[in-house]
């Protein structure tokens, strides 16, 4: 198939450190391209792929200082993609509710996955009012404030096999905290987790600019505690190693979590996860077998007692079973031969004889 995967601006594909969406990007369109697809890839112009890369900007507007309205190139990339659409059998756009006023009025097939949270009222009247357009939720928890939306399937993510794998000799000696640092990540309770558990917390992650304050006068006056060591952004390349000497992830969010993608690098890693009964959590996590799944600070210090109990080599084969990019891959394939089958012909003018 000819297959556009239209990805967002803002961090490259894969992004260089922290990402979710872009990320996701990246591993569906390489799997589409090692199945044989034909796939173009519409994305920031220091983006690497296998695929077709279709440059709409220099570099990711995350990293570009100079950019003063970063609305300019993604309207500007919909109008490209719009003017190539017929090259295409399918279009899969990662960008939320911005293509559908346009590509609705044009023949190729397309879709949009939803990579956010939907409990926002303002965002509802774009998708009642585009209520044709093919959604793909992340997790179907993900669906609950937006039930009435035409939802095609859900299809959970995954990574490429063998990118994170349990590291040999590693020996578990920490509690890990690994993504974004923000209120509803809760990393507070990572640390009072690990406090009462008498176990050292290693937080990896990132802090966004919009996060500042947040992280200055909630977080940082905790992380002088002798049991915390904050690492900071780190990439896929450190990933392995920083979650295999882990006893386990916590993941203690406090909001309607989409996905969560980091848990199944965790899983990857052969490494359980305990995580707060939030989003899309029970549909990842299976409690007592890849990790456990907790209501509070309580629980989860009960559930890190339990965590020999668990077998490592067990939480690595799930993951192959259930949350591999080859796997996310062949689901989106089906999803696009049944939009390519139901495509409606384009319009052409005919002569008066």
């Amino acid at each position: 198939m000819r297959i556009a995967q239209i990805a967002p601006l803002f961090e490259a594909v894969p992004p260089k450190l922290y990402g979710g969406t872009e990320r996701i990007v990246s591993y569906l369109t390489e799997e589409l391209v090692a199945l044989g697809h034909d796939v173009t890839l519409f994305a920031s112009g220091d983006s690497v792929t296998a695929a077709t890369l279709a440059p709409m900007c220099e570099r990711a507007l995350r990293l570009d200082p100079s950019i003063g309205d970063p609305s300019a190139y993604p309207l500007m990339m919909l109008e490209r993609v719009f003017r190539r659409a017929h090259e295409f059998d399918v279009l899969h756009f990662h960008v939320d509710y911005w293509p559908f006023s346009l590509f609705t009025r044009q023949p190729t097939p397309f879709l949009a996955t939803l990579h956010g949270r939907l409990d926002l009222p303002e965002i509802w009247p774009h998708y009642e009012m585009h209520s044709g357009v093919p959604l793909v939720s992340i997790s179907d928890s993900q669906r609950k404030p937006m039930r009435w939306a035409n939802w095609a399937t859900t299809i959970h993510h995954g990574l490429p096999e063998r990118l994170l794998v349990p590291q040999d000799g590693a020996e578990p000696s920490y509690l890990a905290f690994l993504g974004r640092i923000s209120p509803e990540k809760r990393v507070d309770r990572a640390i009072e987790i690990a406090g009462r558990s008498g176990l050292p917390l290693k937080i990896a992650a990132k802090v966004d600019r919009a996060d500042r304050d947040y992280f200055d006068e909630k977080i940082r006056p905790l992380l002088s505690q002798p049991h915390v060591e904050f690492i900071g952004e780190i990439g896929d390349g450190e990933k392995a190693e920083f979650l295999s000497g882990a006893h386990a992830l916590l993941f203690p969010i406090d909001w309607p979590e989409p996905f969560g993608l980091v848990m199944i690098e965790a899983m990857a890693c052969g490494v359980p996860v305990v995580a707060y009964n939030h989003g899309s959590v029970p549909e990842v996590i299976e409690d007592g077998r890849t990790g456990f799944i907790v209501d509070g600070v309580e629980g989860a210090v009960r559930a890190v007692e339990r965590l020999p109990a668990l077998s490592r080599p067990a939480v690595r084969k799930r993951f192959e079973e259930r949350f591999t990019a080859r796997r996310m891959a062949e689901d989106h394939v089906a999803l696009y031969a049944r939009l390519a089958r139901g495509r409606v012909p384009p319009v052409r003018a005919v002569a008066a004889e």
